[in-house]
């Protein structure tokens, strides 16, 4: 007999606005551990989201797609932000604390990391859908980094995009705490005892 989905409510983009204090973003320097602090968080039992950017990347990988960083950067932005607000309505389905790898400022940081004007309805986004105030920020770590098939910059390129998201985030009114260099445990219990 098949088993029975349990209804979880209708698709509303609204809600998250309601929700947002218990939305977290997890950012910083790419190849900081952010994804390690994010299994960690949902292994203590908190509700976590992936990185749209690699989910993305894999799927565009996997289809021959271009919507890539290093392909059409434009459309690979806009899929990852649509993820991003995916990942939000979906968390607002529930009551509990939810901590993203990466949040909608890290992909808008795209256009003015490019010299370019950040679209309106990509500003729209970013006013509509917020998150939590407090961003935990993972510091560039030269001894941790490392490139794999989704991620093909060097630890430079990663250190110049951490610097503008810094700014980024404080341009849209988060405020970002930096996480210490230390083990994965430790970094989730300094994240935990600050919300």
């Amino acid at each position: 007999m098949a088993e029975r989905r349990k209804e979880v409510g209708p698709y509303e983009p609204g809600s998250v606005a309601r929700k947002a204090r218990q939305f977290v973003v997890l950012s910083g320097c790419s190849g900081g551990g952010k994804s390690s602090l994010l299994a960690e968080l949902g292994r203590r039992g908190y509700a976590t989201y992936e990185e749209p950017g690699r989910q993305v990347v894999k799927e565009q990988l996997l289809i021959g797609g271009d919507a890539l960083p290093w392909g059409d950067v434009d459309l690979f932005l806009e899929l990852t932000i649509s993820r991003s607000i995916h990942h939000l309505v979906e968390a607002a389905r529930g009551d509990k604390i939810a901590f993203f790898d990466r949040g909608i400022i890290d992909q808008i940081n795209g256009w003015p990391a490019r010299g370019l004007t950040i679209p309106k309805h990509l500003l729209s986004a970013a006013d509509h859908f917020r998150y939590h105030k407090t961003v935990f920020l993972v510091p560039p770590w030269r001894e941790i980094f490392a490139n794999d098939a989704e991620r093909r910059h060097n630890f430079e390129d990663s250190v110049a995009m951490y610097d503008a998201l810094i700014e980024t985030y404080e341009r849209f009114g988060y405020e970002p705490i930096v996480v210490p260099k230390t083990d994965v445990a430790a970094r989730a219990d300094f994240v935990s005892a600050r919300l």
